[in-house]
């Protein structure tokens, strides 16, 4: 990589380490955890949509819409009511408790055993899915070394090293900036990520703008023509993904549960000054992605005119496989090719930024539910808050320590055992939500109500993957309304809630 790129990536790195030291403010185990709950609702919102926002959503969205059309914001359409949802059956259930983790709702409510189990499924789920997304993330790079190399006259560093190393020094620094400062420093650190990838998504737009003969005159007539602009697609199909029923629907399912009954996204609500807030910061984060994603996909409309239009003949022949074009590496190759010394290093930065962002939130929010949840043993913070506060750390250290090893095993892993194992995250999302709407629509809710349907929601979910072509997009769904149904009818009338 040239001298100037590799710099400005080390200027950015080197920030966010200084921020670290100097964010966390506070000797308490909330200040850590929850910021003191003195977090602006702005900064929230943006801390919620950089979090959700990974390298391989910057890279795969506009690879979506390379491939394809714009039906994938059917699937944003949904986002935004499911934090509709969100905002007005739990947010006052989480807001009006002391809470440190979403998981002592369900201990309160449903029983200690209910409200761990939870929180190991959340434990287990976030970190493989984090950290097969710091192993993209060091795909990614590993890909950009290549092409800069190349770039350079050089020989090109081995993939295998590159992906390793680059593993280690991401972990590191999100460590080293979430071990000092906590969540102030993550939920800052966030603002400024949000900031940093959406201005290298904005310079390729221009640089993309400026390699077309016409500009947007061209693009807007060359996908128009092609039929890339199909923005809605109302077949009735429940096998297929991404029409309007599965976006819309599932996708609104689908947010609820991560953004509804995920630690790493009931933290940041924990952190506000007021429910109010709360509401306003989820509420208009589901706006900024919808107007996100609507940025990545017209990059990847961009990409595709380029490369149809002004681009030579071969361009994309180091990244075609068996005459297909690989869509996910068409946005990283034009960054590495296209873009002049420093900029590249800028939009490097972004894309680094955007897999921190996620990376920090995870380790955080593990370390809450690990204090929290079962280091506590179900009790709310005491007096020795050193004690805890030293734990905390040493939790955070710990389960970046597990992403780590699971980046390092992925690299061995197909990219097909690697999409197995995040569809992990659908059929815990609707089970996990079940939960949270048994916890806080049942009056007096039993940890019998809450176990069978679990149990039986697994059930019906395993056997719908297995046996049915049903789409993932209704998962979710599928998860929640058995959990609630069959939680329901096991509950036994005038019973207790327990005491755990």
């Amino acid at each position: 990589m040239l001298f100037l790129d590799l710099a400005v990536v080390l200027v950015y790195l080197a920030l966010a380490l200084w921020y670290g030291q100097r964010a966390y403010r506070g000797r308490t185990v909330r200040d850590y955890f929850l910021t003191g709950r003195d977090a602006p609702w702005w900064a929230i919102m943006a801390s919620i949509v950089a979090t959700e926002t990974s390298t391989v959503t910057v890279i795969s969205v506009p690879g979506y819409a390379f491939a394809g059309d714009l039906t994938f914001l059917q699937l944003a359409l949904g986002y935004v009511a499911g934090r509709l949802m969100i905002s007005s059956f739990l947010l006052p259930a989480f807001l009006n408790r002391d809470l440190l983790t979403a998981y002592q709702l369900l201990s309160d409510r449903l029983g200690r055993t209910l409200g761990r189990a939870a929180a190991v499924v959340f434990l287990a789920t976030r970190n493989i899915a984090d950290g097969l997304r710091l192993f993209a993330t060091a795909l990614v790079l590993a890909a950009m070394a290549t092409v800069a190399a190349e770039a350079a006259g050089v020989a090109a560093p081995s993939p295998t090293v590159v992906i390793a190393v680059g593993i280690g020094a991401i972990a590191a620094v999100t460590l080293a900036y979430t071990w000092l400062g906590g969540m102030r420093a993550v939920i800052w650190m966030d603002v400024v990520q949000l900031a940093l990838y959406l201005t290298g998504a904005a310079v390729a737009v221009a640089i993309l703008i400026g390699r077309l003969p016409d500009g947007l005159t061209t693009a807007w007539t060359a996908v128009a023509a092609a039929g890339k602009l199909r923005l809605f697609d109302f077949a009735f199909d429940l096998t297929r993904d991404y029409t309007f029923w599965s976006g819309v629907i599932g996708g609104a399912f689908f947010t609820a549960a991560t953004h509804g009954a995920d630690q790493m996204f009931v933290q940041r609500y924990l952190c506000s000054r007021s429910l109010r807030e709360a509401r306003l910061a989820l509420g208009l984060s589901g706006v900024f992605v919808l107007v996100q994603f609507a940025l990545f996909l017209g990059i990847g409309l961009l990409l595709w005119t380029f490369y149809e239009t002004a681009a030579p003949p071969d361009a994309l022949a180091a990244i075609t496989a068996s005459g297909t074009v690989q869509a996910d590496r068409v946005f990283p190759m034009f960054l590495m090719t296209h873009l002049p010394p420093g900029l590249r290093g800028l939009v490097l930065a972004s894309i680094l930024a955007a897999a921190m962002s996620t990376l920090s939130s995870s380790l955080n929010s593990s370390a809450a539910s690990t204090i929290g949840d079962f280091y506590l043993h179900g009790q709310r913070i005491g007096n020795d808050d050193t004690r805890v506060l030293r734990a905390s750390r040493w939790a955070t250290a710990v389960w970046a320590v597990v992403q780590v090893v699971v980046a390092l095993v992925a690299i061995g892993m197909s990219q097909r055992v690697i999409d197995d194992v995040l569809r992990v995250q659908f059929f815990a999302g609707g089970l996990m939500l079940g939960l949270f709407v048994l916890a806080t629509m049942l009056a007096r809710p039993t940890a019998r109500a809450g176990a069978a349907g679990l149990t039986v929601g697994l059930a019906t979910l395993i056997a719908v993957a297995l046996f049915t072509p049903l789409s993932w997009q209704w998962y979710v769904l599928v998860g929640v309304t058995v959990t609630v149904a069959v939680g329901m009818l096991a509950q036994r009338p005038g019973s207790d809630a327990p005491n755990g």
